[in-house]
């Protein structure tokens, strides 16, 4: 079952509009950096998944924007699911399939999902526990096809160490509510990316201090 925490402008408390779309202000900041990654380190055709889509804001603008993907967005919550199809249905993208709801903190799912292309996460890792997060990883890995990248996006420690004084606030409100989440360490979620077999291809800084690893399962 997903956590029900207090979190500041997020799916979990975007704005609902009358046509079923959520909104979430920071999704909408972040697309273009987001987008602009998926141009460089993404396939320029092929087979995507993205877990956890939210409101499906990003499903539908990246969609809209990358005609040559198949697009799928994944999300474990029914109201969200009908959010993503509610944006896909205004984007009126092709390409764009319709949510399916997935668990991707659940052993088992990268087998059920094969060949991807890319798989994409948004601003997850530091909602879920170590252990979830490392679950995820190792079935993404599984999911994806040869050669197929996992570009991974949220805030993380730097070596143990928040990069600001309202991220550190941040990690402490999650940690408060949840011991067992919180932003986790940069060089802790690459170590788990080489354990689920995943070659690291770029570290990338990105706007509001947050950072997006980029790794790629081999031949």
């Amino acid at each position: 079952m997903p956590r029900r925490l207090d979190l500041p402008d997020s799916a979990s408390t975007a704005t609902p509009g009358r046509d079923g779309r959520l909104h979430a202000p920071s999704a909408e900041r972040n697309a273009g950096p987001i987008l602009d990654l998926i141009r460089h380190h993404g396939p320029k055709a092929g087979r995507v998944l993205e877990l956890a889509a939210g409101t499906g804001q990003h499903a539908a603008r990246f969609a809209a924007a990358l005609p040559g993907l198949d697009w799928q967005p994944t999300e474990i919550d029914p109201a969200r699911r009908a959010s993503i199809d509610a944006w896909a249905s205004d984007a009126g993208a092709p390409n764009l399939r319709p949510a399916i709801a997935l668990d991707a903190t659940a052993p088992g799912w990268g087998a059920e999902h094969q060949g991807y292309d890319m798989i994409l996460l948004v601003n997850l890792l530091h909602l879920i526990s170590t252990q979830e997060a490392r679950t995820l990883i190792t079935e993404t890995a599984q999911a994806l096809a040869p050669q197929g990248r996992f570009i991974l996006y949220g805030p993380f420690l730097r070596d143990g160490e928040a990069t600001s004084d309202g991220d550190a606030s941040f990690d402490a409100s999650l940690r408060a509510q949840d011991p067992e989440i919180g932003y986790k360490d940069d060089f802790d979620v690459i170590d788990w990316l080489h354990e689920a077999g995943l070659d690291l291809v770029d570290v990338v800084e990105m706007p509001a201090n947050n950072m997006a690893l980029v790794s790629q399962r081999p031949f």
